[in-house]
């Protein structure tokens, strides 16, 4: 599966990793590769723990970027 994520640096440089479609699987890491690596792993940790549950797995989130003319 594929997942849209975030990842933002705060004022303190530390890299904040979310995915919208999995609520609360957020990460972070100290450079954007070790958010990106960090957030991989908390997406499969939230996967198997739906599984366990036999919770639903969330559609993935459609995303289309576009260009306004200023």
């Amino acid at each position: 599966m594929k997942f849209r994520i975030l990842i933002e640096e705060d004022e303190d440089g530390v890299f904040a990793a979310e995915c919208p479609s999995l609520p609360g699987c957020v990460s972070q890491g100290g450079t954007r590769n070790e958010a990106l690596e960090n957030i991989k792993d908390a997406i499969q940790g939230y996967m198997e723990s739906l599984k366990k549950h036999d919770d639903p797995i969330p559609p993935s989130i459609q995303e289309e970027i576009i260009e306004i003319p200023l």
